[in-house]
């Protein structure tokens, strides 16, 4: 499996995980969203629904991979989408922390772009 492919697998793989983990736990008239256009590499958990008062939207994660890197654009998570990825053998070089404006991304140990 190339570079690309293995990413995408293993991005996929990852918001899968964290999907059906929050599933069972989110309010009843809140759903937890999958999308994934791999055509244009863009990776989405999210979540929209109702409440007794309010509409719920918003995105837990948000992934796209753009120049063979995975950058995360954003991340709500506990453990953070960096910390699984590194776990499953992705290089911090390959990994864009894209939450982070470029100045700080310098800061990090991981790719600024």
């Amino acid at each position: 499996m190339d570079k690309l492919e293995n990413y995408r697998f293993l991005i996929k793989k990852i918001l899968t995980e964290y999907h059906h983990i929050f599933s069972s736990a989110s309010p009843e008239n809140v759903e937890m969203l999958l999308a994934f256009d791999e055509e244009r590499d863009q990776y989405l958990w999210f979540q929209v629904g109702w409440t007794s008062e309010e509409r719920i939207k918003g995105n837990s994660v948000h992934i796209r991979i753009k120049n063979k890197k995975i950058y995360i654009e954003e991340d709500w998570t506990e453990e953070g989408i960096a910390t699984e990825l590194l776990k499953e053998g992705v290089p911090k070089e390959d990994i864009v922390l894209a939450f982070h404006d470029p100045e700080t991304r310098k800061y990090t140990n991981f790719a600024v772009a």
